[in-house]
């Protein structure tokens, strides 16, 4: 048995900014009346409480369910009926001024998008510990966003030109047509060696299920750790894991 499940978000636990299914919702709340359950990615807390915990029950175990948005910049845990921040490696605004204006000059010198074409949302997003490029917009179709990198071609070009203009900072590859940039040393695998820190639990102990573990995919960073991995496809199997996880504590 697991002493701690990290689940990435997008892709994983749910489509991209798109809600927990109710079968889903189901399972992570039958999760949470035993095991310590976090959920791990890019976003702020704003869109975790959107797709994670506004579709779980009232009566949920949510002392035992773990935020970690912005890519594990930020922790926050259930107490006194509100989320508390225990942590956040917060970007200064002149630090992410510094950024944004980074990832524009990549941006034109990569010509992976061209800001006057439309998108759906803003492209830049503050989020306190990361800023955010989607070169989509935030908010843009599910379909659209699967079809415009998926081979991680894009993200990889502009991720190496934010890199070498960006060498005091984190640049990683978010979701399907993200950059996230936090400080350097903040991703996936600082946010589980903090948590696993202030739970007790030894890494080995834990278990990371992901998406994209594969060399390159933003869930890599978590091989920096020993915590177990299970990569999967996409919710659906995500669903079938979590079964049977279930299977072997009932």
């Amino acid at each position: 048995m697991y002493k701690l499940i990290i689940f990435d978000l997008d892709g994983t636990l749910a489509e991209s900014k798109q809600p927990l299914t109710e079968e889903m919702a189901e399972l992570v709340t039958q999760l949470l009346e035993t095991t310590p359950v976090a959920v791990i990615s890019g976003g702020a807390l704003p869109q975790f409480i959107k797709q994670v915990v506004a579709k779980l029950p009232s009566a949920a175990h949510f002392e035992n369910l773990y935020l970690l948005p912005t890519s594990g910049a930020a922790l926050y845990e259930w107490h006194d009926w509100n989320w508390n921040k225990i942590y956040e490696e917060r970007l200064s605004e002149r630090e992410a001024g510094e950024i944004e204006g980074a990832i524009k000059v990549a941006i034109a010198e990569t010509g992976v998008i061209n800001f006057s074409d439309l998108a759906w949302g803003e492209r830049i997003e503050y989020r306190g510990g990361q800023v955010t490029f989607s070169a989509l917009g935030q908010q843009a179709p599910l379909a659209l966003k699967k079809a415009w990198d998926s081979n991680h071609a894009k993200r990889h070009l502009l991720q190496a030109a934010l890199a070498r203009r960006l060498p005091e900072f984190q640049v990683s590859i978010g979701g399907a047509t993200s950059i996230d940039v936090t400080k350097r040393g903040i991703d996936k695998a600082y946010g589980v060696r903090k948590l696993c820190e202030r739970l007790g639990v030894f890494e080995r102990d834990a278990v990371y299920v992901g998406d994209e573990l594969e060399a390159g995919g933003n869930d890599e960073a978590v091989y920096k750790t020993n915590v177990q991995t299970k990569a999967v496809k996409d919710p659906s199997e995500t669903t079938r894991l979590i079964e049977s996880i279930l299977a072997t504590t009932s």
